[in-house]
């Protein structure tokens, strides 16, 4: 794909103008970095920055109670278990059990939902999701007369950013005032913005204290610029793809893509908290319910490297005892530990917290071990 063809966000222009470097990135124009990965990195863990992810997908399911009943049956956690103003984390499935995408599913009204989903499956996701809607028998439907379900995209027409560090409660409240009060995590509630509206959901990708902001993309400059300005005094900076991925890598979050595939189910991820198998029935449960069973073939497992040396690196080979045991899927230099970090799929039998493994770099062995999540953890004050 050229670049001309890559779609922009709402905040294109303004990446420009501030000097990022551009990327294609799940079909976008998205900017890797503004001054250095490591700098926005260090931004993010000790003040606050800010992210453009307006590239994201945003699905609406709205339809009553049957809305909620076909949800279930398309998504591996329960959104039974959703108050109006609630989120959760989930996954959505093809029959095998794998994963299409990872996402968040907020409930913004007794019968309506919002999906935020990742950009380079966004349109697989809505044509799997409509087409399971086509063909559902609506029986909470016809059960209780309410209006059928419908699923929309609004991805066109808003934009999102997530502003993530410790000093995201300081710059909440200058940004919407002190009276306001910021949202429980994993929840979102709607707060008044100059002469508009926006949705705040207390959730992010980083590991640190944070908040994800929804709203039209005629607004995405004016928040955003805001954002920037009312920002300056708590030190933040904007941030790129670079810093969100060392960030996540180093708290263990899975990349779509990379550590999560249509050919890996949930429990070979370790992210088996995010199913429930009690739900009688969703797309990809019979499969998981076999991997339950009989226990994963091989596991997602952090490591961490033992020695200085060269960062390991996606599809880099993993050995134990010079038998080739698995692959790895991420891998960086970690910016806080200053140390070789990443996330590799082994066998299970190898893939207990301290088993000693070797990645091959550059057809060198260089030793790792198998490390509790998260990789980082954020020195006590």
């Amino acid at each position: 794909m050229s670049e001309a063809a890559h779609k922009k966000t709402p905040l294109y222009d303004e990446h420009m103008r501030l000097g990022a470097k551009m990327v294609p990135f799940g079909g976008w124009l998205m900017p890797v970095q503004y001054t250095s990965i490591i700098e926005e990195h260090q931004a993010v863990r000790n003040n606050v920055g800010v992210f453009d992810i307006s590239h994201m997908g945003q699905f609406i399911v709205d339809g009553a109670r049957c809305g909620g009943d076909w949800l279930n049956s398309m998504l591996t956690n329960n959104v039974d278990k959703l108050d109006v103003g609630m989120g959760q984390y989930t996954f959505l499935l093809n029959d095998r059990g794998g994963i299409i995408d990872d996402l968040i599913v907020y409930r913004i009204d007794e019968q309506k939902y919002l999906l935020v989903v990742n950009a380079a499956r966004a349109d697989e996701d809505f044509a799997w999701l409509q087409n399971h809607l086509r063909r559902a028998p609506q029986i909470a439907q016809r059960r209780t007369g309410d209006r059928a379900s419908t699923l929309s995209s609004r991805s066109a027409d808003f934009g999102a950013v997530a502003i993530q560090g410790p000093r995201t409660m300081a710059l909440f409240h200058a940004l919407f005032g002190k009276d306001i009060e910021l949202p429980a995590r994993n929840h979102i509630v709607d707060v008044p913005f100059d002469t508009t509206s926006v949705s705040v959901a207390r959730t992010g990708y980083t590991g640190e204290d944070g908040i994800e902001v929804f709203f039209p993309a005629n607004d995405a400059v004016k928040f955003w610029s805001a954002a920037l300005e009312r920002g300056k005094p708590l030190g933040i900076k904007p941030c790129g793809l670079g810093a969100r991925d060392t960030l996540r890598l180093e708290m263990c979050y899975p990349l779509n893509g990379s550590d999560l595939s249509p050919e890996r189910n949930p429990i070979e991820a370790g992210l088996g908290f995010f199913v429930d198998l009690a739900k009688p029935d969703f797309v990809g449960r019979d499969a998981l319910v076999k991997t339950k069973e009989f226990g994963p073939r091989e596991k997602l497992v952090p490591f961490r490297m033992k020695e200085k040396g060269p960062p390991p690196r996606p599809h880099y080979a993993v050995f134990r005892n010079g038998e080739r045991i698995g692959e790895v899927t991420s891998g960086t230099l970690s910016p806080s530990l200053n140390w070789g970090i990443g996330m590799a799929y082994v066998s299970s039998a190898h893939a207990k917290i301290g088993a000693e493994i070797d990645i091959e770099i550059r057809a060198q062995k260089f030793p790792a071990t198998v490390e509790k999540k998260p990789l980082y953890r954020k020195p006590a004050s």
